[in-house]
């Protein structure tokens, strides 16, 4: 299982530099094997509604889970307690932190285009590289 960091989501979304990249992971990857944060969920609702494009947060939420099958996990309160191990441990951010135990819980590798995640005991994988690419990481 891949958990799609938030980036990834927006990199496409917002038909950036790697767009096509994303794109063809999102193609080649079978919807059960992923996975999306509630965190990331919450940032791309920040992102689009900032942007004017609440529609296209409800397109998103449509695509994603109601039609496509993507896993929605989350940190519950009791485990917060990983978010902040893995702070300490690897000097990330809350987000990328976040990120890290909803992987960790899920059992699942990180997808994302942030190259803080390679300090983390997991790394994590480029969108290309998980479907056999370069990724351009």
């Amino acid at each position: 299982m891949y958990l799609v960091d938030t980036n990834v989501w927006l990199e496409r979304l917002l038909d950036q530099e790697r767009s096509e990249e994303v794109g063809n992971f999102l193609a080649q990857t079978p919807a059960a094997e992923l996975a999306m944060s509630d965190f990331t969920l919450h940032s791309i609702g920040i992102v689009l509604t900032r942007l004017g494009q609440p529609d296209a947060l409800l397109r998103f939420v449509d695509d994603v889970f109601v039609d496509g099958g993507v896993t929605l996990v989350s940190v519950r309160p009791d485990s917060l307690h990983h978010v902040v191990d893995a702070m300490r441990r690897f000097s990330l951010d809350f987000d990328d932190a976040y990120q890290y135990a909803a992987a960790e819980q899920a059992g699942a590798t990180v997808i994302s285009l942030d190259a803080d995640f390679d300090r983390t005991d997991s790394k994590r994988r480029t969108p290309g590289e998980a479907v056999g690419g370069s990724g351009n990481s």
